[in-house]
Order: C-alpha cells, then structure tokens, then sequence
C-alpha cells in the first residue's frame, strides 16, 4: 500500500514537474524579454540536471523520479537558450549555439560515465557514498541557483519580474508531492531527496510570499499607491504643457496664425490712391538702386 500511494505521488510531482517550465517558455516567447529572469539561476538549473540524474537512477529510484531530472533539465535547457537570446542578455548566436550544445554533452557524458558504474556498485556492494556525493552536488546547485531571484528581489523592493507565477506554483507543487512520495515510503527513507525538494520547496516559497508582501505594502493596502497614480495621471495630463518641444511647435504654430491674419488684413486694406501708388512705386525703385537708401514715408 504503501508503495502504490509513494508511486501515485511520485507521478503527480513528475507530471508538475515535466509541464513547469512550459508556462515560462510561453511567457518569454511571447514578450520576447526576460528581465528578472536571472541567467544565473537558469545556468545552474541546467547544471544540477545531470547530477540529479546519476543520483536518482543510481539508487534506484522509482520510474516516475528518474524521468524527473532529465525532463527537468530539458526545459531548463530551453529557458536558458531563450534567456541568451531574448533582452537584456543578448548574447550572439555563435555564443548561443556554444553553449547549447556544450550543455547537452556535458548532460550525456556525465550520465554515462557514472551512472552505470555507480548503479552497479551500490546494487551489488549498498555502497551509496558516491552517488550521495553527485546528490549533495546537485542539491547545492539547484539551492544556489534559487539565490539569484533574491538579488532580482532587492533591486524592486520584493515585486517578483519575468518569472512566471504558474511556472513557480507548478514547481512548487512538484516539490511538495515529490516530498510527500519519500515520506510515504517508510522502508527505505531518501533523506537526500527530502532534502532537495524541502530546499527548492522552501526558497520558492519565499519567493511568493516576498511578492505577495510587496502587494500588500504598494498596491493592495496602500493610500499612498493611489496618489501616485493621481499624480502620474496629472503629470500626464499636463505633460503637453510642461514640454519644451509642445511649447516651441505652439509658439510656432501662433506666430504663422498671427502671420496669416496679417496678410489676410494687408490684402483686405484698400488699394492707395494713384499719386500714392507712384510716390511708393518711385521709392521702391529708388530703393533698388541703392540698397543703403532708408525707406521714407
């Protein structure tokens, strides 16, 4: 019974943890950034994948928690290529292509280089000391790798930016279930398993809770979040008058009415006399020949 009720949870928190990452790589495609979304973090996720691996299938875990890594590092694989490409990291295709591929050998050469050897040692001799080293290593990196939202945190007063919501409850509910079917497994307790997921389930939570403090401070509780709106919405409004450029393009717009309506007056005004006309014709002329002359009335 028991060991039906660990495989049933095991396949709940591998089925949350194979579709995480999707609601991210959404996110990111369609508004083509990922400020907030920290390289680092996602470097390291990609990193402890292959370690996580030889640990889980090196010790012989159920089915559903040996797919788990590999489906993990995958679309952590995916994140990382988008967060090279998309702003503000931006990295050049060559780059791109480098370290894509680099990832994906270095994923397959450590997986067969230990995991079949170590698997053997610990099914014929219960040696488990070597695979609870690539375990702790994995661990460590995922913890460290959970660090960086933290500084992303700081720089925003706590408001969580470019990681998706979805994306972390999903993960935050793979932790918990994959959590629940070690514990539920009596006989042969992971304990560097609970560990893992207690970490990944603790600093995510931190996470929620750090945006769900920045709420209520900002925008759910706060009389001075509306007068900053007030504010913002005024500044608009009178943003036109503020303006240097709205200011000259107005001046300039009064200064060519102003000139139409002079014109508009001068063809209005009647026509001078003849005696007139000829005194100014005679002038103008005058005036022609010598441009120093000064124009008398």
């Amino acid at each position: 019974m028991t060991s039906t009720a660990s495989t049933v949870l095991a396949t709940i928190g591998t089925v949350l943890w194979c579709i995480q990452m999707i609601p991210q790589i959404i996110q990111n495609y369609r508004h083509k950034d990922t400020e907030g979304l920290s390289e680092v973090m996602v470097f390291l996720w990609c990193a402890c994948a292959p370690f996580f691996a030889v640990y889980f299938v090196g010790v012989d875990s159920s089915i559903p928690i040996e797919i788990q890594p590999h489906l993990f590092g995958f679309f952590c694989w995916i994140v990382y290529l988008q967060v090279m490409y998309y702003p503000p990291v931006q990295r050049s295709k060559r780059q791109i292509i480098i370290r894509g591929v680099g990832f994906l050998i270095f994923q397959v050469v450590v997986e067969c280089a230990f995991i079949i050897p170590l698997r053997k040692i610990y099914l014929d001799n219960g040696t488990k000391w070597p695979l609870l080293i690539f375990g702790i290593i994995a661990s460590i990196l995922l913890a460290v790798g959970l660090i960086p939202p933290y500084f992303e945190l700081a720089k925003r007063q706590g408001r969580v930016i470019g990681i998706n919501f979805l994306f972390l409850c999903t993960d935050l509910g793979g932790a918990l279930f994959s959590l629940a079917s070690l514990a539920c497994d009596s006989n042969d307790l992971d304990i560097m398993g609970c560990i893992l997921y207690s970490i990944c389930a603790s600093l995510e939570i931190g996470i929620l809770c750090s945006h769900i403090i920045w709420c209520m401070r900002f925008k759910w509780f706060s009389s001075e979040s509306q007068q900053v709106q007030d504010l913002e919405t005024q500044s608009s409004n009178n943003s036109s008058c503020l303006d240097p450029e709205v200011t000259i393009v107005g001046g300039g717009g009064g200064v060519e009415q102003k000139k139409e309506i002079i014109d508009k007056e001068a063809f209005e005004t009647p026509a001078p006399s003849s005696s007139n006309s000829n005194e100014s014709t005679d002038i103008y002329e005058e005036n022609k020949l010598d441009p120093t002359a000064t124009l008398v009335n």
